[in-house]
């Protein structure tokens, strides 16, 4: 019934949807965004990025206000509140002056971080935004 050939073409559709959305270069975002998916950040945002996925900010890419994120790898430049449930890694472009709250963190020689920083067991269930921050100290209060 299926040609060997639509394998090929259903690969192709689930690359393409890994990607999710793109703010591509010489782009400027003001405002929230929201995504049950990915998305690749070349340009600028002045707003938070909420996603379910994997949040890719490429060495063009600005986002200033609040990231929450499963995954994060960082290579622009970030004034920002992160949180990530995940991993957090910070590439060896990335310029971050914020607060970080991640379960992993890595970070790449050369990559500069100026703020503050709360990883490990403190990011067991991340449901975005549901904990307020007085939340979060409480519990690592108790686990510290």
């Amino acid at each position: 019934m299926f040609k060997k050939g639509s394998d090929k073409m259903a690969r192709a559709n689930e690359a393409d949807s890994a990607v999710g959305n793109t703010i591509t270069a010489g782009t400027t975002i003001t405002g929230d965004i929201n995504t049950n998916g990915n998305i690749r950040v070349d340009g600028t945002i002045q707003g938070s990025v909420n996603a379910k996925g994997k949040v890719v900010v490429g060495q063009t890419g600005k986002i200033e206000g609040e990231v929450f994120c499963q995954n994060a790898d960082i290579s622009g430049t970030l004034k920002a509140k992160v949180t990530v449930g995940e991993l957090l890694a910070l590439k060896s472009t990335a310029n971050l002056l914020g607060e970080i709250i991640t379960n992993k963190l890595s970070i790449e020689p050369g990559a500069n971080f100026s703020g503050n920083c709360s990883m490990g067991a403190v990011v067991k269930e991340m449901s975005h935004g549901a904990q307020s921050e007085k939340e979060l100290a409480t519990e690592q209060t108790r686990t510290a």
